[in-house]
């Protein structure tokens, strides 16, 4: 049967999106038309679209026409989808139009961040099965950016330095008591229970999480010292040492940092020492309209002013800021390599849309972090009582060196 020749409107349609795209090094085709950048660059990617409705639904709304075409296979990408993606992402300023302004304004009421909202949109992505997870993630099942000492260690050593560098980072002493939000599988906590010797009392509001984590503190023999509570953070209670919040702020919603900010400081007071881990941005917009819909509903990324929203209310100092934006590209290529090692079984027990989807979803983020779009920010806080400040910053690269700063704080005082 002979294939349909592309029309004029379609051809106007292709000529569109371009203009949408700008030049960047990716081909266009849809049946006998191609349409090529006006670069010099070598093309990394070739999009084929089979219909014009595919094409106009992405000429409309960019992102979320291909973000659905390409998850329920409408789309093929031929080339480096990475690559292609990250292109987009660092030449496109006008792929986020009207409607996408539009469905992200919807997305803001619909998946607000109440305590009944945070429920349903966490509960939408960390409940799924730990087995899915387990395809992919390191043997801990860490879901938050890794910390590579070297660019050549394996993601098991990279997640547990990310640990070990969170720790130091907040100067943890045998014996303290710390408080963590959002603490995923519980690796984390279970962590500084058995290096640090301190006392945790973790929170989660995914069912999934909390059974896997109480189960591994049980296997790990620390039990007694982790409590993994069920509960939004909103509902701490007591009185602790140290805060912890690692990849849970993406998830709390702008309009919530007052009230976070007040929880911290009911738990550690002004003597107490804090930290928040998240994605962020360089500049303030609104989180991706697909993903939000898809794969994490309710999510904002904040600029580090935005996040001082949690802090200044309470008088919080400020200790240290890194960020770890090139980390996070990295974490998320080992996740994407064991993704697609085990696409066939992800195909078998949740169908190809649902793979596809998930393909995009990594491959989409490496894109987003390695063209500097989203940053992963890591900032140390404490109160103005604090009296555990550390003299100089080589204690986070030497932990040798650990004693020796207490040493020389306590003379400086």
């Amino acid at each position: 049967m002979k294939q349909p020749t592309t029309s004029w409107m379609d051809r106007q349609l292709l000529h569109a999106l371009r203009s949408l795209l700008g030049p960047v090094p990716v081909a266009l085709v849809l049946r006998d038309a191609e349409n090529l950048p006006n670069t010099d660059a070598p093309i990394v990617g070739t999009v084929r679209i089979p219909d014009r409705s595919t094409l106009l639904s992405m000429v409309v709304s960019p992102e979320m026409g291909f973000g659905d075409a390409y998850s329920a296979g409408r789309i093929q990408v031929e080339g480096d989808l990475v690559r292609s993606l990250e292109c987009v992402c660092q030449s496109s300023p006008r792929v986020r139009n009207w409607a996408w302004r539009l469905r992200s304004k919807w997305f803001d009421w619909v998946q607000a961040n109440t305590i009944r909202g945070s429920s349903r949109n966490i509960r939408r992505h960390y409940d799924l099965s730990s087995d899915f997870y387990q395809l992919w993630l390191d043997e801990q099942m860490v879901y938050t950016c890794a910390y590579f000492p070297t660019p050549d260690v394996s993601l098991e050593e990279a997640q547990e330095a990310k640990m070990d560098l969170v720790c130091r980072k907040l100067r943890l002493r045998p014996g303290e008591t710390v408080v963590e939000v959002g603490c995923g599988w519980g690796a984390l906590a279970i962590y500084m229970a058995q290096h640090y010797g301190v006392r945790v009392r973790a929170f989660n509001i995914s069912h999934e999480q909390i059974a896997w984590a109480r189960e591994w503190a049980k296997k790990a023999g620390v039990a007694s010292y982790v409590e993994f509570v069920e509960d939004d953070y909103r509902n701490v209670s007591g009185h602790f040492d140290v805060f912890v919040s690692v990849g849970m702020l993406e998830h709390v919603g702008r309009e919530n940092y007052p009230e976070m900010g007040r929880v911290i400081h009911r738990a550690i007071g002004d003597s107490g020492r804090g930290f928040l881990h998240f994605i962020g941005r360089s500049r303030s917009q609104p989180f991706s309209v697909w993903i939000r819909k898809h794969i994490f509903p309710g999510a904002y990324a904040p600029t580090l002013r935005e996040s001082m929203e949690v802090l200044e209310p309470q008088n919080y100092c400020v200790l240290d800021i890194e960020n770890l934006r090139l980390h996070y590209a990295k974490t998320l290529e080992h996740w994407l390599a064991r993704f697609e090692s085990a696409f066939d079984t992800v195909v078998r027990k949740y169908g190809m849309d649902f793979a596809r989807m998930w393909r995009l979803y990594l491959a989409g983020s490496i894109a987003t972090f390695r063209a500097g779009n989203l940053q992963l920010f890591q900032v140390l806080f404490a109160g103005s009582r604090c009296q555990s400040i550390p003299w100089t910053r080589e204690h986070l690269y030497v932990p040798d060196l650990l004693e020796t700063d207490d040493e020389l704080w306590t003379r400086a005082m």
